[in-house]
């Protein structure tokens, strides 16, 4: 195993991402479906799992006031275009907002939920004389099948469980094996990973700056008390930002924005407020998103734990203490750390409480990290914990994905019934 696959694990699954993952790939489905299609969408049909539609029901568009798929894709028909990926949305403006307003008015795009496990959407789309369908499974821009008119154009479907997943890739290599990467990649190998760390950044500042959501990040901002704090302010309001629809791209991280925060602003924001050499920062920070694409890999694409809490949370330990100069077991015991603090934390959809769960994630991995530096581990015979991270992670994915199989059901059952 070359050290190449780990470097396309990382160019794969550290890209930008404009608002939420989950409207953001619907919208891309039905962007692709609008021009297949090639003419009017006369109606838009949309299937998803629960997954989906539970992290999409909350959360705000970008450069709007508006939440919701059936929105998202009304905008997608508007202004999406496929090329641009998870920022499908980014050409909107007030005239686009008003045209697709009238379109969710006009009750043309319809909902569903598929009872299929994993990520699935499917858009159909019903043009005065054409019809076509795009289907997205397993990764948010993972299409495996476009057919119009009956005619197959993309056909992966005999692919479904590897194609565009080449994070499980990283089932491979073991924690050891992402900490001597992170070592001794060449750094013009992983130099692209310091345009997370700008966006991510940028986002923040915005965030502080523009007061949006409830006004967490500049809670925590106001209170702050040390570099960590003050860590954990810069990701909440990020996070706020993005969870209101603010009109700025994050750098995602195993399919998500919120991973990608979490990932990327703890570490980033310690390194140069402690004025840590940029390339340590930037290698930290590439040990946290393979330690979140690792545990990402194994609880799954969507799940009902919060994984911005939980992989991206032990991302953020591991990335912490490899930064402040632990050694390899205080890195690797960080990962006990964390699990055994924050593995029960649910996912219950995409919005701005999520912004405290980040928060939430931040002072968890702070602890984690200082402990471990302090040699202080939970003892492996603790509950889920193995005797190795990785025995770990493998427990807290069986627990996730084999013992709380209807855990999802249920949330999304009282969401829906908030409606």
């Amino acid at each position: 195993m070359g050290k190449n696959l780990l470097v396309d694990i990382l160019k794969n699954q550290v890209v930008p991402a404009l608002g939420c993952t989950e409207p953001g790939a619907v919208a891309y489905a039905a962007a692709r479906a609008k021009e297949i299609l090639g003419s009017d969408v006369k109606e838009l049909k949309i299937y998803a799992d629960k997954n989906i539609i539970k992290n999409s029901m909350s959360v705000g568009i970008p450069g709007t006031n508006e939440h919701g798929i059936i929105f998202a894709a009304a905008l997608a028909l508007v202004v999406g275009k496929s090329e641009y990926k998870l920022e499908v949305l980014k050409d909107v403006d007030n005239k686009s907002i008003d045209k697709a307003l009238k379109i969710v008015e006009s009750n043309i795009i319809s909902l569903q939920l598929e009872n299929i496990q994993g990520l699935y959407i499917k858009a159909e789309a019903l043009g005065e004389n054409d019809t076509c369908s795009v289907t997205i499974r397993n990764s948010h821009t993972n299409i495996i099948s476009e057919v119009k008119n009956g005619q197959v154009i993309l056909d992966n479907a005999l692919n479904t469980e590897t194609s565009g997943e080449i994070r499980n890739e990283i089932k491979r290599y073991c924690i050891d094996d992402l900490i001597k990467f992170a070592d001794e990649a060449p750094i013009e190998d992983i130099a692209f990973i310091q345009n997370g760390i700008d966006l991510n950044m940028r986002i923040a500042q915005a965030g502080l700056q523009g007061q949006t959501g409830v006004g967490l990040g500049n809670y925590f901002y106001n209170s702050a008390k040390d570099v960590f704090s003050m860590a954990k302010a810069y990701t909440a309001a990020a996070s706020e930002a993005r969870m209101s629809g603010y009109l700025l791209p994050v750098m995602s991280s195993a399919g998500s924005g919120n991973h990608g925060l979490v990932a990327i602003i703890p570490v980033s924001y310690v390194g140069m407020a402690e004025k840590i050499q940029n390339e340590k920062i930037i290698r930290a920070v590439t040990l946290s998103h393979l330690v979140t694409i690792f545990v990402k890999a194994h609880l799954g694409s969507l799940s009902p734990v919060c994984g911005c809490g939980v992989a991206a949370g032990v991302g953020c330990a591991v990335g912490l203490t490899y930064l402040l100069d632990g050694d390899i077991n205080q890195i690797k015991g960080s990962i006990n750390n964390m699990v055994a603090g924050i593995s029960g934390m649910l996912c219950d959809g995409a919005k701005l409480g999520c912004s405290y769960k980040l928060s939430i994630s931040v002072d968890a991995a702070v602890d984690a990290s200082e402990m471990a530096l302090k040699n202080i581990f939970i003892p492996d015979d603790n509950g889920i914990l193995g005797d190795t991270p990785e025995k770990t992670i493998l427990n807290l994915a069986h627990v996730s994905n084999i013992g709380m199989k209807n855990t999802d059901d249920e949330i999304l059952k009282v969401m829906m019934e908030k409606c």
